[in-house]
């Protein structure tokens, strides 16, 4: 993006950010909220859905205009300096691609920390408080969050043990999860998802580490016969607002934006949930065999992955409190 496109960004978004409170007769104020997603993503969905109840709560004084598909320039990774530096007043942004801004929010991508949905609730829980920390210190505010589907082993063979793994030639979606599936013995390539179909018909690879949603979307079930439910990373979408933008806002419209959020985040969590149920259920009607991890497999799993979630404790020292604490509450330590 050209420094003039953020430069014009930057002006539009400081005038919306100066609307002041709202009285009788006066225009709405109109806040643009950024996603790279396109629009039939079900977090867009959300975002839509939030900006309705927001403008219904606030009389229409209050305007959350929806910019998908990237139409502003930002790309996912530059999202958390968009809303810090007043680019833009609201965005939707992958935790997971802001590491490189602020390391905490790479949590979720840590290998088999949280099982299941329940141990997905529980880790949200000790590391929202760090999550909103992480905001505070970017000039923004946390509205809501809500996860991504988990992740699936999607293979030719069905996997029993962790040595059934081994060698399996297998689609990564970044370099962190490629670490992670070289360390259970699989021999991970990181592929383009755009490039996944073409390379499992050649015969490259015979696995794909992805979701059940988005293996239904790629319709795998042409390739493979079984999808292993592994949960093996978990990421999330983030909601936030620039602080500035927002103590502007009239106090008691500021207190229903809030309260609107606290209402739709689980029924968002709910709709993150089904998603991977509806994507499961497409995979099985298709022909594909859902398979269980065995809890003597996935002691396994977690046991040569730990040096992952020790080395990221060590090198982002406030994860450790949240980490452990969870961990202890779920009687793993």
């Amino acid at each position: 993006m050209k420094l003039g496109r953020r430069a014009v960004l930057h002006g539009s978004a400081g005038a919306l950010i100066m609307a002041p409170a709202i009285v009788s007769g006066q225009a709405p104020a109109r806040l643009t909220l950024d996603t790279t997603l396109p629009e039939a993503s079900f977090h867009t969905v959300n975002c839509r859905r939030f900006a309705a109840e927001v403008r219904k709560a606030t009389g229409g004084a209050v305007e959350i205009d929806v910019k998908s598909g990237g139409q502003l320039g930002f790309t996912g990774a530059e999202s958390l300096r968009a809303v810090r530096d007043g680019l833009v007043p609201l965005a939707s942004y992958l935790d997971l691609q802001q590491v490189g801004d602020e390391p905490f929010l790479g949590i979720g991508g840590l290998p088999f920390l949280a099982g299941s949905a329940g141990d997905l609730k529980i880790l949200q829980k000790h590391i929202r408080p760090g999550y909103d920390e992480v905001a505070a210190r970017n000039n923004q505010t946390i509205l809501y969050v809500v996860p991504w589907p988990g992740q699936y082993l999607h293979l030719k063979a069905r996997a029993e043990t962790a040595d059934a793994l081994k060698g399996v030639k297998i689609r990564a979606a970044d370099k962190s999860t490629q670490e992670m599936l070289a360390m259970i013995g699989m021999a991970p390539v990181v592929i383009p998802w755009v490039e996944t179909r073409p390379v499992l018909a050649s015969g490259a690879v015979s696995g794909v580490s992805t979701s059940a949603v988005s293996a239904a979307d790629g319709k795998l079930w042409e390739f493979l016969k079984f999808f292993h439910a592994t949960y093996h990373q978990w990421s999330a979408e983030i909601v936030a607002i620039n602080s500035d933008a927002f103590r502007r806002i009239g106090a008691d419209h500021r207190r229903a934006i809030a309260d609107i959020a606290r209402k739709l985040e689980p029924e968002f969590w709910d709709k993150a949930f089904q998603q991977d149920k509806d994507g499961a259920a497409k995979l099985t009607e298709a022909g594909m065999t859902r398979v269980a991890i065995s809890d003597g497999m996935l002691a396994d799993l977690r046991k040569r992955t730990a040096p992952i979630v020790d080395g990221f404790m060590k090198r982002v020292p406030s994860s450790r409190a949240p980490i452990e604490a969870y961990l202890a509450e779920l009687k793993r330590t």
